[in-house]
């Protein structure tokens, strides 16, 4: 066992390397390295899958601790207006889809096995979209977070299925594959949902009583190794006490104890203990499934991979931009969430490994074959094509192509009694900047990404419109060409691009932007920006200015020291802004 268990890892870091030299994601490796490891010239007595299969299942325990850790419903609830409708609309479509893939390509297939497949397919991989988010710096804005909650009503949808499937289906004494119990569906309903229902009170009620505490007992020991098999113990025996006691499934268990750690004080820490340890099991995880991988079998049911590839790859990012633009969401968001869901991964692999297995025998070896090889091929390009997903945006909305369909008579024309002014973001900094510009009888044009926001605005009577300031179309019906000014309010906005599109549009327009460090303040301003306001100068001078002001000094001498302060700095005068307008 722990010559098989050095090989998986050894392969593993190696490809997992690899991939991550060559632009890829790791898990491609690591499915690479099963697919190795599970070579007969090793030597191996006994099949080294059926050794990994154990560190597997301790992987997706931990993977979906890790889930529920993370697990907020607030997070859903912020996006819920497209991500709860999308999800339930595409998964629909996709199950269907897939099922029919499977009946048409696969002969004399059933339609219990059919739906399996496709609810296989309609899974993405949540360990893929984020990393591929992060990579291209869209998890933290709104079409990341709406990918996000689209992903977290996929991964409910595969955990209420995990749930299903010991209550609708069951084995018969000496059969090799489970039987719908059509007869007692109702029964097996309820006795299923009464005893979830039992199950979430009974962790709900140890995580507030009992595990709070213990926790808390643990951690005035001050030792990190106690902590950490603390946090362990709770995963692995909620995860247990699901199966042995509700009948449920180990990962559900596992599901609702990293919920129950996650809401508690010890969320951090505790993801910060077990996380490593979920990503070290996980890693067999996925060596385990590329193990379990046979290239023959792939090749001889071709048209079933070809055809669930081009579900995967296409169907599914197309139709979740067809939903998304249904929903009356601007073309960008559709891009970002139908890109980043064409792709199958860790949930798909756990389902269709459930479903396969000896306790039900719904799927054949060679569907969950073709799934695996499917992942392989859609991860890889997934990842690969991604980085070109901000270029496609601008490409489609500089000729119009999914833009919002926006209200020309919500933002006014150009008049003579008002300065116009362009905030572009409406964070705390936009919002306040906005208030005073009101105030002073300026007119005021918010430029946000976050449609939900634009909405908000109109309704209180604010001018605002969605699009990205750094296109020229968008400038232009935003009345540019006749404004004073555009501020650019939130510090990791592209400002170099906003301003220069700015001053093509208007080149007497006056561009003021925030920026957190100095080091980023001259690039912008040889990109037009007249004044740039880094975090760290103002912070600088304000902690300068008040320790004078301490000292005794008058506020003229803290005045004019500021002044030379800032020109001594950024090389601009503190009167620049009243001679450019």
């Amino acid at each position: 066992m722990i010559n098989i268990l050095a090989l998986g890892l050894v392969l593993a870091l190696a490809l997992g390397m690899l991939a991550q030299r060559i632009k890829l994601s790791p898990l491609v490796g690591y499915l690479l390295a099963g697919m190795l490891a599970a070579q007969p010239w090793w030597g191996f007595e006994e099949p080294p899958h059926h050794v990994m299969h154990e560190f597997a299942q301790i992987g997706e325990v931990l993977l979906l601790f890790g889930v529920g850790l993370h697990f907020h419903f607030k997070d859903l609830l912020s996006v819920r207006k497209v991500a709860i409708p999308g999800s339930l609309m595409c998964m629909t479509l996709w199950t269907g889809c897939g099922a029919l893939v499977y009946h048409l390509l696969i002969p004399g297939a059933d339609w219990v096995a059919a739906l399996l497949f496709g609810m296989c397919v309609c899974v993405s991989s949540t360990v893929v979209l984020t990393r591929v988010l992060e990579d291209s710096k869209l998890l933290h804005t709104p079409s990341g977070h709406t990918a996000v909650g689209w992903l977290v009503m996929e991964d409910i949808f595969t955990i209420v299925l995990l749930v299903l499937l010991p209550a609708v289906f069951i084995m018969p004494e000496g059969g090799t594959r489970a039987v719908f119990c059509i007869d007692d569906l109702w029964g097996a309903l309820w006795g299923m949902t009464w005893k979830l229902c039992l199950m979430v009170f009974c962790v709900a009620f140890l995580g507030k009583h009992v595990i709070s505490r213990v926790l808390t007992f643990v951690a005035r020991s001050n030792s990190n190794e106690l902590f950490t098999l603390s946090v362990l113990t709770c995963a692995l025996g909620i995860a247990v006490l699901a199966t042995e006691v509700f009948n449920a499934s180990m990962v559900f268990g596992a599901f609702l104890s990293g919920m129950v750690v996650g809401q508690s004080k010890f969320a951090s820490r505790a993801a910060g203990d077990a996380l490593p340890m979920r990503d070290a099991f996980a890693v067999l995880f996925f060596v385990s499934v590329g193990m379990g991988f046979d290239l023959p079998m792939l090749l001889e049911y071709w048209p079933l991979a070809l055809g669930t590839l081009g579900l995967t790859l296409l169907f599914k990012p197309l139709s979740a931009y067809g939903v998304i633009r249904l929903l009356k969401r601007p073309g960008s968001l559709g891009v970002v969430v139908g890109t980043s869901l064409s792709q199958i991964g860790e949930f798909s692999f756990i389902l269709a490994a459930l479903a396969a297995g000896p306790s039900f025998g719904l799927l054949p070896p060679a569907a969950v074959n073709v799934i695996t090889g499917v992942a392989i091929i859609t991860i890889t390009v997934n990842v690969a094509c991604f980085r070109f997903v901000p270029a496609l945006i601008r490409k489609m909305e500089d000729r119009g192509i999914g833009l919002p369909s926006a209200d020309n008579s919500a933002i006014p024309s150009p008049t003579e009694d008002k300065d116009r002014v362009i905030v572009v973001g409406y964070g705390p900094c936009g919002n306040i900047i906005t208030g005073i510009l009101q105030e002073h009888n300026l007119e005021v044009i918010v430029l946000e990404m976050n449609i939900d926001t634009i909405t908000r605005l109109q309704q209180q009577g604010i001018h605002a419109m969605h699009g990205d300031a750094r296109l020229h179309t968008i400038l232009r019906l935003a009345g540019a060409e006749h404004a004073k000014a555009i501020i650019i309010t939130a510090a990791g906005a592209p400002a170099a691009e906003i301003s220069a599109a700015a001053r093509d549009v208007n080149p007497k327009i006056a561009v003021l932007a925030h920026t957190t460090y100095m080091r980023n303040a001259q690039a912008m301003r040889h990109a037009g920006a007249q004044i740039v306001i880094s975090g760290e100068e103002e912070v600088a001078l304000t902690l300068s200015s008040m320790l004078l002001r301490g000292l005794g000094a008058t506020e003229e001498q803290i005045q004019r020291a500021r002044a030379q302060n800032r020109e001594k700095l950024t090389g601009t005068p503190g009167d620049i802004l009243t001679n450019i307008l």
